[in-house]
């Protein structure tokens, strides 16, 4: 008997999959998308159109769609990215049209990472969506903006979808222990809220990856004949909390730009704890390095001279001896720039100058900055009227304009009154 109970746990689904909710009465999280008078919940009460689902790992996407679908009374078919080309799309398109004209109703085709179909594939999709065939649900980890071309992307309402909360998590996990046969009810086991949070801070709002750690939690405690899971238990299932990153997405890109913007606000401690969530979670520190180089000339620039000097610094220093020792310099090199005066006078001096290069005559050099390596390039007035700075007693031949004429008088660069700029400033006022 003991015997065919293990087996019979053995073959059991994971417990993430057991506690898929059934309906939006077991659903946790997404409180806004599913509020009464909410476009999603309107959409299901009167004409369910074309969608898309984007947010992370674990917070409902296919099981939101699931619901719906059955809500609907629609036909289901579940569509992989990874492992369908366009001669699948086809054939499922065919038996979409044939039910439709059969039974009349229509059917909910559902794609999971959806981003992964190159453009020919999304293509194939659109006539379909366009005359109402199918009721095309996407979900996907990635930026629709980027990963969906414009033309399926217009016909399509995008939901976005936000990690679960602690509490969600904890609602999840607390229903699952309690319910026998689906969750865990039968292990006859207690957590305390205290025990639940680690795990829910573990899983940085993924249920599925909460659900999980319960599990082995749960089976643990279980062997150790425990009636309690205790803390003991969750750090044996939970051995290093997982930076949820990737390299290429949007993640990336989003905390580059927390850290950009926090060096820029000169918050120090945001910009070394977006330093530390980069790094740790593997990204390149090279491309960190890079990137504060540039934050160097684009945000600092005169105002604090240095920074340029501390960032470079701190690549080579990436370069020289590598990670982990890296860190410490990538971190002096952030909270140097973060307390630096900041300034973006250089940015916007180079912007304006490049539009006036681009967007007007190609005016020729004025004849007197012309070099005259030639008696022909000198008889036809190369270099004439030129004046040597140096023999001035400012250093400046004040009467001699160097801009072409038509830009004579244009000014570019325009210091702030910030850090060493300042004093830049008043010099500058002497030039003029």
């Amino acid at each position: 008997m003991a015997a065919s109970t293990k087996a019979s746990s053995l073959n059991q689904p994971p417990l993430a999959e057991r506690m898929r909710p059934r309906n939006l009465d077991e659903y946790f999280g997404q409180t806004k998308l599913l509020e009464e008078g909410g476009v999603l919940k309107t959409m299901l009460s009167q004409s369910l159109s074309s969608f898309i689902l984007w947010g992370p790992p674990g917070v409902g996407k296919t099981t939101l769609a699931r619901i719906i679908a059955g809500q609907t009374e629609s036909k289901w078919i579940a569509f992989s990215a990874v492992t369908s080309g366009i001669k699948e799309i086809k054939t499922v398109m065919a038996e979409a049209e044939a039910f439709m004209n059969i039974e009349g109703r229509r059917t909910i085709l559902f794609v999971d990472e959806i981003h992964r179909f190159n453009k020919a594939q999304q293509d194939a999709f659109l006539p379909f969506v366009e005359n109402g065939t199918i009721v095309l649900v996407g979900a996907t980890t990635e930026n629709p903006s980027f990963e969906i071309n414009s033309a399926l992307l217009s016909r399509l309402k995008v939901f976005v979808m936000q990690e679960l909360g602690l509490d969600d998590l904890l609602g999840i996990m607390k229903s699952a222990l309690s319910l026998p046969e689906r969750g865990l009810g039968d292990y006859g086991l207690t957590a305390s809220d205290e025990v639940l949070k680690m795990i829910a801070v573990y899983a940085s709002g993924d249920a599925r990856t909460a659900l999980n750690s319960l599990e082995l939690a749960a089976k643990l405690a279980k062997k150790r004949e425990k009636t309690e899971i205790t803390e003991a238990e969750i750090r044996s299932s939970v051995q290093q909390a997982i930076l949820k990153y990737d390299k290429d997405g949007e993640n990336h890109y989003n905390l580059i730009s927390a850290l950009h913007k926090s060096i820029r606000n000169s918050d120090i401690q945001a910009s070394i704890y977006w330093l530390a969530r980069m790094l740790e979670a593997g990204e390149e520190p090279l491309f960190v390095a890079r990137r504060l180089v540039r934050f160097a000339s684009e945000d600092i620039g005169l105002a604090a001279p240095q920074a340029l000097t501390q960032a470079v610094a701190a690549m080579q220093t990436v370069q020289f001896i590598g990670m982990p020792e890296g860190k410490l310099a990538l971190t002096q090199a952030v909270v140097y720039m973060a307390m630096a005066p900041k300034s973006n006078a250089i940015y916007t001096a180079y912007k304006a100058a490049a539009q006036d290069a681009l967007n007007m005559m190609q005016h020729p050099v004025p004849l007197h900055l012309r070099n005259a390596p030639t008696r022909l390039m000198e008889d036809i007035g190369y270099g004439k009227g030129y004046k040597y700075a140096h023999d001035f007693e400012q250093g400046v031949a004040d009467d001699m304009e160097c801009l072409p004429r038509e830009l004579a008088g244009k000014k570019y660069y325009r210091p702030t009154k910030r850090g060493f700029e300042g004093k830049l400033g008043k010099a500058l006022n002497l030039i003029d």
